[in-house]
């Protein structure tokens, strides 16, 4: 509309945009769902933020110096670098390993079998891999019998017997190799399926004009199910940021294999103190939030919706 006549238009002429009010029956449905939010998540994220900022017991306001020892504490600082190792490599792998064998995978022959046995570690829980890979890590003596598989395996070619769980320079991928071991099979079947929806003309398409694998990989594949590897990148990264199973089980967050959940569950429950433990669980939390939110996102403009 040109603004000349819309401005000549009187006020009270012009169609008025009209608020949507929902019903009494929509409130009466939707009002248990509210009430559950605030009194599960609302309230207790408010609290949780209140005690962030009191000291120890809970008996004095002392501002920002919770989170001030996060970020200065040396020890909080190792936590902190910990969770980015997990972040960045444990994204990597897991979706990296899940893109590539989906594609290596993808119409053969094999291929059920293939997703079958990679998404079978899907069906145990954490705390049971954790036993399971703990049994495969463990260590003794190099005068003794190792019983560890992967030790066992290290005496068989004439290597030395290595502490996985305790040299702190390879104990903390150890931990991330659980991790990958339990959901790249997650990610392969979600690209597998995401593969399955490229129309076969475009891949001919790009075979005549004399694409090889590699270009049919980077500029076909990854752009067509780009929103795909959005979603699972994001939630791979919330999952890895609420990690707790595998570091509590495994190692109890010692030698130097600390996380920011592990860290949390320690300073509430082993050392009482209510202050900073609140304090990593708001950091925890807003760090989730954002990358939820992408997620969400995603996985709606991947369904054709508005987000």
């Amino acid at each position: 509309m040109d603004l000349s006549i819309e401005k000549a238009v009187p006020l009270a002429l012009r169609p008025r945009r009209r608020r949507l009010r929902l019903p009494l029956e929509a409130w009466a449905w939707i009002a248990p769902a509210i009430l559950l939010l605030l009194l599960f998540f609302i309230y207790p994220f408010i609290n949780t933020v209140q005690l962030s900022f009191e000291n120890a017991d809970s008996t004095r306001f002392v501002g920002l110096k919770n989170y001030q020892a996060i970020f200065t504490d040396p020890e909080m600082l190792s936590v902190l670098k910990n969770n980015l190792l997990w972040l960045v490599f444990g994204t990597l792998l897991t979706v990296g390993l899940g893109l590539v064998i989906a594609v290596l995978v993808d119409r053969v022959k094999v291929e059920g079998l293939v997703k079958s046995a990679l998404f079978i570690p899907m069906a145990i829980s954490m705390v049971s891999a954790s036993i399971i890979w703990r049994l495969v890590y463990l260590y003794r003596p190099p005068d003794q019998a190792q019983i560890g598989l992967l030790n066992a395996i290290l005496v068989l070619f004439k290597l030395p017997p290595q502490p996985w769980l305790v040299n702190t320079s390879v104990n903390t991928f150890a931990l991330i190799a659980v991790y990958v071991w339990m959901w790249t099979g997650f990610c392969v079947v979600v690209f597998s399926a995401a593969l399955k929806g490229i129309p076969d003309e475009i891949m001919e398409a790009a075979r005549i004009d004399g694409a090889n694998r590699w270009v049919l990989f980077w500029r076909v594949i990854v752009p067509m199910i780009s929103p795909t590897i959005g979603v699972v990148t994001t939630t791979m990264i919330i999952n890895i940021l609420k990690t707790f199973d595998i570091v509590y089980v495994m190692t109890g967050g010692n030698y130097n294999t600390d996380v920011v959940a592990v860290e949390f569950y320690r300073q509430l429950f082993t050392f009482g103190d209510y202050g900073l433990a609140s304090a990593l669980a708001v950091l925890l939390t807003l760090a989730i939030i954002p990358v939820m939110y992408l997620n969400i996102r995603r996985i709606r403009l991947e369904e054709g919706g508005q987000a």
